[in-house]
């Protein structure tokens, strides 16, 4: 057959068919098994409508570093949540566009497929719901969903993405959230010392690994319980407070007096790669909070009653101090914060 009637061939071919003739391209996007360690909670129930696949997650983690997502595309997620530090940052509070100063610390992003809150105060009861917050703070991102839409849309990658994620290249807010959220489900740190030691993998803890694990179990463990190490309750546990006005803990959500500057219990695992501590970073080291609670911290009535019925302290040694922190320290999971 000649090169014309080949050509004059294919011409009819793609006269007679119509868009509807032609098949759309199929990717197969299986699920990502998320790994389950034992002894962890259950999965929150959102994870189950919105599991990561394959190109979800790679779309969420393309978009978790993508600095478009702020007005003068100068930060993204990554920015704040940097994964040498268990995807916590190293300043007191969140820095933004233009160097804006947020209210509060930057947390840790680590487990979240299992947490019931989100957020220091708990607003968020679904993870899907957490991604437009940066966007559209003023002393975050700045931005808006669609500006952030406008800038991507068009883009061949986030087409191709879309497309293999989603079955179709449009670009929507719900698939930008539940792509970045599925990347975040996947962050799952369970890799530890104290992890190994509890699989019987061969690890032993130093002398003052141990002691400081008995010192955890007599004096911490109420509010850093189960293997998140965090019993996801909110307390006001006297530490300074935050004298921005629009700072009131839980209180900013429930409207509830006695919530007034509690704060969601923090996790303790990777705490090593997090300070500085604290809602708003008042601490910058392990030993300073240790010290705090020892000497005592501020009174309020609705302070919690394990400090309250103390004499509103923690009483700890020099000795049980240092123990403690290298217990925490085997908390630490170097794969986590490694490429």
């Amino acid at each position: 057959m000649n090169k014309v009637l080949v050509i004059i061939l294919l011409g009819f071919f793609l006269i007679g068919c119509s868009n509807d003739d032609v098949s759309s391209i199929y990717y197969e996007n299986p699920e990502v098994g998320l790994t389950i360690p034992p002894e962890f909670p259950e999965l929150n129930s959102s994870v189950d409508t919105n599991m990561p696949t394959k190109y979800g997650v790679e779309l969420g983690e393309k978009l978790f570093h993508e600095k478009r997502l702020s007005t003068d595309n100068s930060i993204s997620c990554a920015s704040c949540h940097i994964q040498e530090h268990a995807f916590a940052d190293t300043h007191s509070q969140a820095i933004g566009v233009e160097g804006r100063v947020g209210i509060r610390n930057t947390p840790p992003i680590q487990n979240l497929a299992f947490m019931k809150f989100y957020g220091w105060d708990g607003s968020k009861l679904q993870l899907e719901n957490q991604p437009l917050v940066p966007i559209i703070t003023h002393e975050e991102m700045d931005s808006s969903i669609l500006e952030v839409i406008s800038k991507i849309e068009e883009e061949k990658d986030y087409k191709e993405l879309f497309l293999k994620a989603f079955g179709d290249e449009e670009v929507t807010p719900d698939r930008i959230y539940k792509s970045i959220v599925q990347f975040e489900y996947t962050l799952i740190s369970n890799n530890s010392k104290y992890d190994q030691i509890q699989r019987n993998e061969g690890v032993r803890f130093t002398e003052n690994e141990a002691l400081g694990y008995q010192v955890f179990q007599e004096k911490c463990v109420s509010c850093h319980s189960t293997a998140l190490f965090t019993d996801q309750s909110f307390r006001n546990i006297g530490f300074p407070i935050n004298n921005d006005s629009n700072e009131a803990g839980r209180a900013r959500v429930t409207g509830i007096e006695t919530d007034y500057m509690s704060f969601r219990v923090p996790t303790l695992r990777n705490i090593e790669y997090t300070a500085p501590y604290g809602s708003f970073g008042q601490f910058a080291t392990l030993k300073d909070i240790l010290d705090y609670l020892d000497s005592g911290v501020i009174y309020a009535d609705n302070l919690d009653p394990i400090l309250k019925d103390n004499n509103n302290s923690i009483p700890l040694s020099e000795e049980e101090k240092e123990q403690l922190i290298a217990f925490m320290k085997t908390l630490s999971d170097p794969d986590f914060v490694t490429d």
